[in-house]
């Protein structure tokens, strides 16, 4: 039972991280330190969907499976529980670009933001 509860953690945690991904620069906006760790999570999503690997999160997953007495997922956690599921398989390609136009978007959302909230602090202060 436990590891079973276990796989749904991680199941859990990889939708968060996959949300996170996408979405998480807009919480530069608000703490501009997030801007690293949300570079490097945005880095790794982009290698794992880039070049062919197995992400630890996955890899866990199947850990888990095992342990549970389940049978081990052959295919990805995107190809599972994201393509053909939340879309059709067929937008795939312009879904991955809509995500990266999210994230740089977002990033330059913040700067813009940033910058216009100094430039405010600055004229207030003169």
């Amino acid at each position: 039972m436990g590891y079973e509860a276990l796989v749904s953690v991680i199941l859990v945690v990889h939708f968060g991280y996959l949300a996170f991904v996408v979405f998480g620069g807009f919480l530069v906006w608000r703490w501009p330190r997030v801007f690293w760790v949300h570079l490097a999570a945005a880095a790794w999503g982009l290698a794992v969907v880039g070049i062919p690997l197995t992400c630890p999160l996955t890899t866990a997953e199947n850990w888990a499976r095992r342990q549970a007495g389940q049978t081990e997922q052959s295919a990805g956690f995107i190809d599972r529980y994201i393509e053909g599921v939340l879309y059709p398989e067929r937008f795939t390609l312009v879904l991955q670009v809509l995500a990266g136009v999210t994230v740089v978007g977002s990033w330059v959302g913040a700067y813009l933001y940033r910058r216009h909230l100094r430039r405010r602090v600055e004229t207030v202060s003169l």
